[in-house]
């Protein structure tokens, strides 16, 4: 039955963030909906990604503060940390989200088909099971299978002394020692994590900065931090090589330098997996390891979409969503709006955490705008100085027209991100939201006050 009169309307195939948002949201809007994954529904967000991290880097936040904590008035003592224990309340955040996204899968009606995955064909996958092997067929099939880390030629992973963050995210130890290569945001967390753990941490980055795909101002201040904090970085500095002893690692960098550690953490990004999948076999695009698709996620093969980390759009969760999401509306002939990639907030969870949404100053000129901007340290900002955080929010607008980006650096300043990204997707002028009134003390003003220096109006600024 070829020409999808089977008895579904969408076949997923991957359980992750793309591929259960479509799955819910197609189950919705009234089709009938299988979802195939030969692992854990949640995929590396849930499960080696997101939530398993930033619990870790709550872990690390406690710890930083119980080591600081006279400074607030507080006696407390610092007594290590207990790997087992930190493993437990991670697991336990884990294991909630994984029951309730089942849940909620199992209640909107998607049929769970547990098993690898392989597209045969326009409108057929192939699901093998303990050796037995059934064909899903559907009018439209939505590719969601995620990705994986990523090595450098020659750079063997052995899980034990040259690790990924997948295995990061279980040592049973804080390691002595790190060498982390890669100053994206996935090398940037963990050395965060590993840090406040107790660890030494170097840095190796090939660009000039950390997180080189952030606004410089922001990355130079990320930097400062780190220095502060003890972690090590080169930039602007090449990997060549590494050879494993018996009390750790050796990395040699170009131009001959070398690092010893306990630990190399390669964390030089995630690559789509796609490999022994069938997707080129059955006519699919893949250009520079991703699926080539449109607007609409489509592939190049009629009724067959793409969503997530398998196409070359920002690798983060809630991309994921919201593609999963548009695929089912677009199936389900609601016309959506295609995604503006550049209005999705980003947020680094380090301490200092890096925030962002619109597109950079360097972007903007390139795009031929007359730029103005405007950057508000927090140290002007009383529940920052509460908070004990340094950083600052640097606002980019068009000349005498919206803002472009919004770029912020300071401890918990994620949350203000929603904002930034409110104001970037509406187009709003500076002097619009100088006229809204932001809570006091709150970390949110540092926003307003950029917003009303930006509209001649400068409140709590020094000349």
């Amino acid at each position: 039955m070829a020409d999808g009169s089977g008895p579904f309307d969408v076949v997923v195939l991957g359980g992750g963030s793309g591929g259960y948002a479509c799955a819910l949201r197609a189950a919705e809007l009234g089709k009938r909906v299988a979802l195939i994954e030969k692992d854990k529904i949640g995929g590396t967000c849930l499960h080696r990604g997101c939530i398993p991290t930033k619990a870790l880097l709550h872990s690390a936040e406690v710890a930083d503060e119980t080591r600081e904590s006279a400074t607030f008035g507080v006696k407390a003592r610092f007594e290590g940390i207990d790997m087992p224990a930190v493993h437990a309340f991670k697991e336990k955040i884990v294991s909630r989200a994984f029951r309730g996204v089942t849940g909620l899968i199992k209640a909107r009606g998607v049929t769970i088909i547990e098993g690898f995955g392989r597209l045969v064909g326009p409108n057929r996958i192939a699901v093998t099971r303990d050796g037995h092997q059934e064909v899903v067929e559907a009018a439209n099939i939505v590719l969601a299978t995620g990705s994986a880390p990523k090595t450098l030629p020659g750079l063997e992973i052995d899980g034990e002394r040259i690790i990924t963050s997948d295995h990061a995210l279980t040592l049973d130890r804080v390691p002595g020692s790190v060498v982390v290569l890669g100053g994206g945001v996935i090398g940037v967390e963990f050395a965060s994590i590993w840090r406040s753990f107790g660890a030494e941490v170097t840095i190796v980055e090939a660009l000039p900065h950390l997180l080189p795909a952030e606004e410089e101002s922001s990355s130079k201040l990320l930097e400062r931090a780190f220095r502060r904090r003890g972690i090590g970085y080169k930039l602007g500095v090449r990997f060549e090589s590494v050879k494993t002893t018996a009390t750790g690692v050796v990395v040699t960098l170009e131009g001959g330098e070398t690092l010893e550690a306990e630990l190399l953490l390669v964390a030089v990004g995630r690559g789509a997996v796609t490999e022994g999948l069938g997707y080129e076999e059955a006519g699919v695009v893949i250009e520079r390891g991703t699926v080539k698709v449109d607007q609409y996620c489509r592939t190049s093969v009629p009724g067959v979409y793409a969503v997530g980390d398998l196409i070359p759009t920002p690798q983060l969760a809630h991309t994921g969503f919201a593609e999963g999401i548009l695929v089912a509306e677009h199936i389900a002939g609601l016309n959506p709006a295609p995604i503006d990639y550049d209005g999705v907030p980003r947020i680094t969870y380090s301490d200092p955490e890096v925030a962002s949404v619109g597109i950079t100053s360097a972007t903007a000129r390139e795009r031929g705008y007359e730029v103005t901007e405007f950057v508000y340290d927090l140290a002007g900002n009383p529940k920052s100085q509460i908070l004990q955080t340094q950083g600052a929010v640097k606002v980019v607008a068009a000349k005498d027209g919206p803002v472009l980006g919004v770029h912020m650096v300071g401890r918990r300043i994620g949350e203000l991100v929603t904002e930034g990204q409110l104001i970037y997707n509406w187009e709003a002028l500076p002097s619009e939201v100088a006229q809204l009134i932001h809570a006091h003390p709150t970390q949110s003003e540092a926003v307003g006050e950029a917003m009303l220096a930006l509209a001649g109006k400068p409140l709590h600024v020094h000349d």
